[in-house]
């Protein structure tokens, strides 16, 4: 998901990976694993690339979310399920205020 989102949008700025790699002080080919989502993307690359491609920080961090979730659960029978009771836990602490 992530991936895939951080590509459309370096192609839509006219970007090459290479210009992402030196903006992020990483390889061009961990830049291409990224995009491919071969790569986890750091808390901290998530947020310069927010910066870089000029999109809300909060856009990818969902997609961030979402891709450590699936690969977490993945595999599982009771993937959906565990995931439904995630969301239930934390809508009551959204409640709580917690």
């Amino acid at each position: 998901m992530l991936g895939e989102k951080l590509k459309e949008l370096r192609e839509a700025r006219g970007l090459m990976q290479r210009q992402v790699a030196a903006e992020l002080d990483i390889d061009t080919a961990y830049v291409s694993k990224m995009e491919s989502n071969e790569k986890p993307v750091s808390r901290t690359n998530l947020t310069k690339l927010a910066v870089y491609l000029e999109v809300d920080e909060n856009k990818l961090l969902i997609l961030w979310l979402a891709d450590k979730l699936c690969n977490i659960a993945k595999g599982e029978a009771v993937a959906i399920e565990a995931l439904e009771a995630a969301h239930s836990e934390l809508i009551s602490q959204l409640n709580k205020g917690v």
